[in-house]
């Protein structure tokens, strides 16, 4: 009979700016869900947010009012993704492989959306949408692959995870709402913002990959 493959569950490190406020809000959050939701629901839930600000971008290009829906939805999105994974281990019921797996897909189709999104509603740009998807999915090849090589799932880089780019987006909806028609030299405020996260998380990108590969050689010496 084949044996179960031994797996052991990598280090988080999470160092964002709001992780301590928002480990305990989450936590607070765990304590009182009901029965009934489990973290498959709310991976669901983070998705189809994810799925439903894309779609509102895209009509907010029509009708800038649609961004206070964006920011709901990227409200319930911070809910769905960050709760799923706190609400199974305060449950005992973590199943890390199936979990990790799952969650960071949904994470990958919802950056397609969002980003599609965005660059439907002409806020931003189509070449700048891409850059910057295909940056983020650069950048978190290499954390999945130090996670599986070096043990150590990190989550931040700079101080800043999910839920502060989340924040980030949803003050620059605001803005926009304000001054639709915003442009600094001549670009949009989320073409400069998207040029902006690209490069930083390029350099972040180069910056991991040569501390990765050095810690990876020195484990490995021939």
């Amino acid at each position: 009979m084949e044996q179960a493959t031994a797996f052991k569950d990598a280090r988080r490190d999470l160092r964002g700016l709001t992780t301590k406020l928002e480990k305990r809000v989450l936590l607070w959050l765990a304590a009182r869900m009901p029965a009934w939701v489990s973290s498959d629901h709310l991976t669901v839930l983070g998705l189809l947010a994810m799925v439903g600000a894309g779609g509102a971008y895209w009509l907010g290009g029509h009708d800038v009012r649609w961004l206070h829906a964006v920011n709901a939805l990227l409200a319930v999105n911070w809910f769905g993704d960050s709760l799923d994974g706190t609400l199974a281990r305060f449950r005992s019921r973590c199943r890390p492989r199936y979990g990790f797996y799952v969650d960071h897909m949904a994470d990958m189709f919802g950056a397609l959306f969002l980003l599609g999104g965005l660059a439907l509603s002409g806020y931003m740009s189509a070449p700048v949408a891409v850059a910057l998807l295909l940056t983020y999915y650069l950048l978190s090849i290499n954390v999945f692959l130090a996670t599986y090589t070096l043990g150590v799932f990190k989550i931040s880089f700079g101080g800043l995870g999910g839920t502060e780019l989340r924040l980030m987006l949803m003050a620059g909806n605001l803005l926009l709402m304000h001054a639709p028609h915003l442009a600094i030299a001549g670009h949009s405020m989320f073409d400069l913002a998207g040029a902006l996260a690209t490069v930083a998380m390029a350099t972040t990108l180069v910056v991991a990959t040569v501390k990765n590969t050095r810690a990876l050689y020195a484990l490995e010496r021939v």
